[in-house]
């Protein structure tokens, strides 16, 4: 089954009003979430909007996921997810010091980091099935 994208058309200007320098590393975390929704088999659609105007990601079964730079901290950039999950803190423990955190809401990366893509790839999995995982000790990871 293919993966359905439906993309509000100024996620792409948020995208390409990035700075240059950090353009590279917002669209290589952008085509992570694609690719893996892509080889979620329950997830036949992906809404890819804007949520206080950050990319975000939306689906039937998830917890929504967003992405962002800020100015204020112009080294780095994150994955948000909603704070009131239990997404961070099922991270934290199954990943300890793979990723850095911000409290119960965001995995930071600084623009130089290199990104441990197959440890990645399980939080986003985990929180574009989040309504269907939630009740597992460990949210499937």
């Amino acid at each position: 089954m293919s993966l359905e994208l439906h993309s509000n058309p100024e996620v792409e200007k948020v995208f390409s009003n990035y700075p240059k320098l950090v353009q590279k590393q917002m669209y290589a975390l952008r085509e992570l979430v694609l690719e893996t929704a892509k080889e979620i088999e329950e997830i036949t659609k992906l809404e890819e909007t804007l949520k206080w105007g950050e990319p975000s990601y939306i689906t039937k079964t998830g917890s929504t996921l967003r992405m962002d730079w800020k100015a204020k901290t112009p080294t780095q950039y994150a994955l948000y997810f909603k704070c009131t999950s239990r997404l961070v803190e099922t991270f934290k423990l199954h990943f300890k010091n793979t990723f850095t955190y911000e409290g119960k809401r965001a995995i930071v990366f600084n623009l130089e980091d290199e990104i441990p893509k197959e440890a990645l790839k399980h939080c986003i999995k985990a929180t574009l099935m989040y309504h269907k995982v939630k009740h597992l000790p460990t949210l499937g990871i």
